[in-house]
C-alpha cells in the first residue's frame, strides 16, 4: 500500500485532482468529508462539541450550525484548539479505519487541506501538492465560488503560503491552466504512484 498525502491551497483545484485520481483507481480518504461525518447528529463528536461550546452551536434541526461555530472559533485561537482537540482524533481514527479496509496493493490518497499547516507530511509515504499561482486561486474563488475578493484573500491568507506547501511536496501537479491541461499531468503522477506502489 502506498499512502499519499494530497494537498493544495484553496482554489488550486485539489478536488478535481482527487476526482481524477479516483477515476484511475485510487482509494480516496477525504479528511473534510470525514470531519463532517464525525459531528453528524447523534454522534459522540457532536455531543463533545456541544459540551465544549454550548447549545448555541446547534441548528434548529439538531445538526451542527457551522457558521455559528465558525464565528466562535475563528476569532479565538484557544477555542479553535479546543475544537481541533475534539475533531482531529476522530478524523484520524476514521481515516485509519478506512485505510485498513483498503486493498494492500492499492494507492490510498488522503485528501488533507491543512496537511502543511498541521505538519502532517511525515504520516505519508509521499506528498502530492496541487499548485496554482495566487492570482489563479483568487480568480477561481471569485469567479467560480462567488466569493468577494476580500473574502477570497482572507481565506488564502489563513492557509500556509505557496512556498511552505511546495517545501513538503514530493510531487507537484501544476494546475494553473485548464482542465484539459490538468488531466495528462494528473495521469503522469498517477503512473508514478502506481510504479512506486509496485516497487
Amino acid at each position: 500500500m502506498l499512502k499519499v498525502g494530497l494537498t493544495g491551497g484553496i482554489g488550486a483545484g485539489k478536488s478535481e485532482v482527487s476526482r481524477l485520481l479516483v477515476s484511475y483507481g485510487a482509494v480516496l480518504i477525504d479528511a473534510d468529508r470525514i470531519a463532517r461525518e464525525v459531528v453528524e447528529p447523534g454522534s459522540p463528536g457532536l455531543a463533545a462539541v456541544v459540551e465544549e461550546f454550548g447549545p448555541g452551536v446547534l441548528a434548529e434541526d439538531g445538526s451542527l450550525d457551522r457558521p455559528a461555530l465558525g464565528s466562535v472559533v475563528f476569532a479565538d485561537p484557544d477555542a479553535l484548539a479546543a475544537l481541533n482537540a475534539i475533531v482531529h482524533p476522530l478524523v484520524r481514527d476514521r481515516s485509519a479505519a478506512l485505510e485498513a479496509e483498503a486493498d494492500p496493493a492499492s494507492v490510498v490518497v488522503h485528501d488533507v487541506p491543512l496537511l502543511t499547516e498541521n505538519g502532517l507530511a511525515p504520516l505519508y509515504d509521499l506528498v502530492v501538492v496541487v499548485d496554482a499561482t495566487p492570482r489563479t486561486q483568487l480568480d477561481r474563488l471569485v469567479r467560480l465560488r462567488g466569493m468577494t475578493e476580500a473574502d477570497a484573500r482572507a481565506r488564502m491568507a489563513a492557509q500556509a503560503d505557496r512556498e511552505k506547501r511546495l517545501a513538503v511536496a514530493d510531487l507537484v501537479i501544476d494546475n494553473d491552466g485548464s482542465l484539459a491541461q490538468l488531466e495528462p499531468r494528473v495521469r503522469a503522477v498517477w503512473d508514478e504512484l502506481v510504479r512506486r506502489a509496485a516497487g
